[in-house]
């Protein structure tokens, strides 16, 4: 039977983010993508304006029709959470619609580049710390892994040992498998991946471009349908981080502008099953 992954995000209209880029990766990769929206946005809060439908209010009668209809989840995967009561109602909706299999991946999108996003408050991050709980795996990038660890955030270079005893400050929160992204190496990004009970790995790719929204939404979407087709986590990582360098390499090629995202979809067929 073919799996199925619950998706708790926004979606955006444009600017390939959120939803409308994870639905295409991982219906790819061979997996039923089942979207619980957060809120409706006609492009994402990069542009110079944007229409928002906040849908926490209808979110728990949302789910409450997937309650009555019995429905399970192989995986389920979470994005941007802009409140307490979203996080709250994502907690319960894991407990609703887990089996003991279940797989569920964390992506904890609170900042970047050493600043929290502005609705980020410290009861938000208390909240996130206790959603980590219920995950299986968490990608946070470096801002985020410093504020979930209670690590001063810095640039330059970070040892191994550093990213050690972060990854395990943030696995001691519940998930067994952490990759911490987005780490600057010279010429290099890395990502950090750590897993219970396996020696840590670094891996590497060059620089392709410049940053652009919606990279990280194409890297966890691919560790998420990974997850569920039990893809070695190292190997997720690798495959992950250089699907996005593509993506980047394609976009730069087509002189997209830097809100409207990664050109992924040019590129979809070169992302392996497995």
């Amino acid at each position: 039977m073919q799996k199925k992954i619950a998706i708790i995000n926004d979606i955006s209209g444009f600017g390939r983010c959120s939803v409308t880029v994870a639905l295409p990766i991982i219906s790819y990769l061979g997996v039923q993508c089942c979207p619980v929206p957060t809120a409706i946005l006609s492009n994402h809060m990069g542009y110079p304006n944007y229409f928002m439908d906040n849908y926490t209010d209808r979110m728990e009668t949302y789910i409450g029709n997937w309650k009555s209809l019995g429905l399970r989840f192989d995986g389920i995967t979470t994005g941007f959470l802009g409140s307490t009561q979203q996080i709250g109602i994502v907690k319960q909706f894991i407990r609703d619609f887990s089996r003991t299999d279940t797989m569920v991946i964390v992506d904890p999108v609170m900042g970047d580049h050493g600043r929290l996003y502005s609705t980020y408050t410290e009861e938000l991050c208390s909240q996130m710390r206790e959603l980590l709980g219920l995950a299986h795996i968490a990608t946070p990038n470096l801002t985020e892994a410093c504020r979930l660890a209670d690590i001063t955030y810095r640039d330059g270079v970070w040892r191994r040992k550093e990213l050690y005893d972060m990854a395990g400050r943030i696995a001691a929160m519940g998930p067994d498998k952490v990759v911490i992204t987005g780490i600057t190496q010279g010429e290099f990004i890395a990502n950090y991946v750590y897993e219970r009970g396996a020696e840590p790995q670094i891996i590497r790719t060059h620089k392709a471009g410049a940053e652009r929204s919606g990279t990280g939404d194409v890297f966890s979407s691919i560790i998420a349908a990974d997850g569920v087709n039990g893809v070695p986590f190292h190997k997720s990582v690798r495959k992950a981080s250089g699907f996005v360098k593509k993506c980047i390499q394609r976009t730069e090629e087509q002189a997209v502008p830097k809100p409207d995202g990664v050109c992924f979809e040019d590129i979809l067929y070169q992302l392996k099953r497995n």
